[in-house]
């Protein structure tokens, strides 16, 4: 019994030291990767102060707050974890971008042609378009109920578990009903979407399939799928996150996602090239890859001179976006997935085009019916929680009750990142509600949502 408790000892030990040795291999250059683009993109998109985003968003992960930091002419961020360091560059109009592959200098060479400034003076243009809103009460909502479930959002009854409320944003009946932000947030700042962006890949898309340049039954225009299974899979399948790659999207283990955004130039690129590991659309697998596959179409469609420009000038400006922006990666590229950033009004105007079908000031920015294809859940999603780039509240066939946020209307359905960023959708309600934070240990979005559903008629 000895020698077996003595070889099992030396066994876990051995376990311990070959893990410990990968980890300690894999996560440095990581940690570093991310503390860099974070800490660039806070401070340089999103005007936050340095020890803000030390205090907040580098929580996340035990450790990473003692990453050492070099600013470099307010236009790179150095960050060094342990014994790696990686550097991220500011680039006006296009945000940070981590270098991984390419030099400093062959991504500051790309000039794309950036987008002129809004078509119209947002001050004295009317709310959704402009930022001048009526203080014209709506009848029947219960403007004290509102206040209060404002109340509880912002507030931090948790010091170890804070929520770092930054903004939330009320539209109803297409009216903002309420808004509030944290010290130093404003109407204007914008604010990261992480995952959000996927919700906002999706109305790129949808303008292609307006201008009739794609198609989502046709083949996902990929070159390097087309001699193999891979040619079968459609734009649909993409936007559904049903295409059958293999994909791991774990955050805290080396894997697919973080080879593709800490060590790839070309995110979308390094996504198409994985094998199919599931049948076509009979799998449904929430995947980064994949919506950056979708970006690289929107590129290739669009083509290289106008790309950099068309999201602003064919989606965002139209209806109002004044304060968005979506960062490349070092490619050019924009990370589609994940590196989207908005004001709350401007989340909030998106959101609200949506519950509109894609109508804004009387002109169709969406195809006819485009919300109800991207709030229809995937073949594949097993209790309908996801549709086209958005996550849904539909529930398991044959039992709604079985949903993705119980207690909500089945008809919720909303772009989610991240640290609890939420724009939801709730037609029945003819309701948006915003959310933005930094939140670690979680929010009761539902319970906002629900809380300010009472107040209304």
């Amino acid at each position: 019994m000895k020698k077996i408790l003595k070889y099992a000892l030396i066994l876990l030990l051995g376990v311990i030291l070959v893990v410990g040795t990968y980890l300690g291999i894999k996560f440095p250059p990581i940690l570093a990767g991310m503390a860099s683009k974070t800490m660039c993109s806070c401070v340089y998109v999103m005007g936050r102060t340095p020890q803000s985003v030390i205090d907040q968003e580098l929580t996340v992960f035990p450790g990473l707050g003692s990453a050492k930091f070099e600013f470099i002419d307010s236009v790179s961020v150095k960050a060094t974890f342990l014994w790696e360091s990686r550097t991220s560059i500011f680039r006006k109009g296009l945000g940070c971008t981590l270098l991984t592959e390419r030099s400093e200098s062959e991504v500051r060479s790309q000039t794309p042609a950036l987008p002129g400034p809004p078509p119209f003076n947002a001050d004295t243009t009317a709310w959704p378009l402009g930022d001048k809103v009526k203080d014209t009460l709506l009848a029947g909502v219960n403007y004290d109920l509102v206040r209060a479930a404002l109340d509880t959002a912002f507030a931090e009854t948790n010091p170890k578990e804070p929520k770092h409320t930054l903004a939330v944003v009320i539209v109803y009946q297409g009216k903002i009903i309420a808004e509030r932000y944290a010290p130093g947030i404003t109407p204007h700042s914008p604010l990261m979407g992480w995952s959000m962006t996927k919700s906002l890949t999706n109305g790129l898309m949808a303008r292609l399939v307006l201008e009739g340049k794609l198609k989502l039954e046709d083949s996902a225009p990929v070159a390097e799928w087309q001699n193999d299974d891979r040619k079968n899979i459609t734009l649909n399948n993409l936007m559904q996150a049903s295409s059958g790659l293999e994909w791991n999207e774990s955050y805290f283990a080396p894997g697919h996602f973080h080879n593709m955004f800490m060590h790839s130039d070309d995110k979308g690129g390094y996504a198409a090239s994985l094998k199919l590991k599931y049948p076509i659309g009979e799998h449904w697998e929430y995947s980064s890859g994949t919506t950056n596959i979708l970006s690289k179409i929107i590129r290739q469609t669009v083509g290289d001179s106008n790309y950099p420009k068309y999201a602003y000038e064919n989606l965002f400006h139209k209806i109002g976006m004044h304060h968005t922006l979506i960062e490349p990666d070092a490619s050019g590229t924009f990370v589609g997935s994940s590196y989207g950033y908005a004001s709350a009004r401007d989340w909030a105007r998106y959101g609200l085009m949506f519950l509109n079908d894609g109508m804004v000031n009387g002109e169709r920015i969406l195809p006819e019916g485009w919300a109800t294809y991207s709030s229809t859940p995937a073949p594949a999603a097993p209790i309908g929680q996801y549709g086209a780039q958005f996550w849904l509240n539909a529930g398991a066939k044959g039992n709604p009750s079985l949903s993705y946020h119980p207690g909500v209307p089945n008809d919720e359905y909303g772009a989610e990142g991240f640290e609890q960023q939420h724009v939801w959708i709730l037609p029945s309600k003819k309701l948006v509600v915003v959310r933005l934070g930094i939140s670690h240990h979680g929010f009761d979005i539902e319970g906002l949502t629900n809380a300010v559903i009472k107040a209304l008629p």
